[in-house]
């Protein structure tokens, strides 16, 4: 079972298994309150959560890390991540953050990657932890083996791929989708649900808003302007805006980057 927690801007989840939970990254420092409320309005409480795995340690992802583990939570780290776990104490000390913790090193349990798979069984889940460099030295991903699902924190979306080709970040991606994903589950983005296209590549499923996009899109290039595409579609003109904006903006941009990109301007 998936869980999306909505209480600050960083997503985070909480992944049920048979035996157990795990919660993938937190929020800034200061939304612990957040996060209990969060809970308990999908009937849940701090106590379901087992172990609390962070995709990165910047500071909205591990930002009440400390306070989760007070609560009797143990934070499991990949070895890669070991000498980057104190890197964010830095910017809530030149914050001056009374609401920031830092983490103690004795409440993190260390892990090999090739361990991941072992780990995640003792709360029936199956699936591994993947080292996915290029947004951090220290990102990684987890896959979830059953649902077909990756949880990437701030790895760059999948409609910026062609943008890094070559790079840490691509071949990160290509790593990734080689484990054919259904679906993506972001640290700031949308939730990305995946299809197949006839060569096998992962691209977002079609939907009448795709066709919306595409619309907007292709009338853009004919030099109509957001009213006149707002009158030809039917669509609300505040959302044909934000569309024409983010095209003509981020020229090369696919629909899927224009939908993400106006969700996150939502949140």
């Amino acid at each position: 079972m998936i869980t999306e927690l909505k209480y600050s801007s960083t997503n985070t989840y909480l992944i049920g298994g048979s035996k157990g939970s795990l919660l993938f990254d937190t929020g800034w420092a200061g939304t612990f309150p957040a996060l209990c409320k969060a809970l308990g309005e999908k009937g849940l409480k701090l106590q379901d959560i087992d172990l609390l795995l962070i995709s990165h340690y910047h500071p909205d992802h591990m930002g009440i890390a400390q306070q989760i583990a007070d609560a009797g939570i143990t934070i499991i780290a990949a070895d890669v991540q070991k000498n980057y776990i104190h890197s964010a104490d830095r910017i809530f000390e030149k914050e001056k953050s009374s609401a920031f913790v830092p983490i103690k090193d004795t409440d993190v349990r260390f892990f090999s990657l090739s361990e991941s798979r072992k780990l995640l069984a003792e709360l029936g889940i199956g699936g591994e932890v993947l080292h996915t460099v290029g947004h951090s030295e220290d990102s990684i991903s987890l896959w979830l083996d059953k649902e077909k699902a990756l949880f990437v924190g701030d790895l760059n979306p999948l409609y910026e791929l062609e943008m890094h080709k070559g790079t840490q970040i691509g071949e990160s991606w290509e790593r990734l989708l080689k484990l054919k994903p259904e679906t993506v589950y972001y640290g700031h983005a949308k939730t990305a649900k995946l299809g197949r296209s006839l060569f096998g590549r992962a691209q977002p499923v079609q939907t009448d808003i795709y066709a919306l996009v595409k619309k907007i899109m292709k009338l853009t290039d004919k030099g109509c302007s957001a009213e006149t595409i707002a009158e030809k579609t039917g669509a609300d003109i505040g959302f044909v805006r934000d569309a024409v904006r983010m095209y003509v903006t981020h020229r090369g941009v696919s629909v899927q980057g224009i939908l993400d990109r106006i969700e996150i301007k939502g949140k």
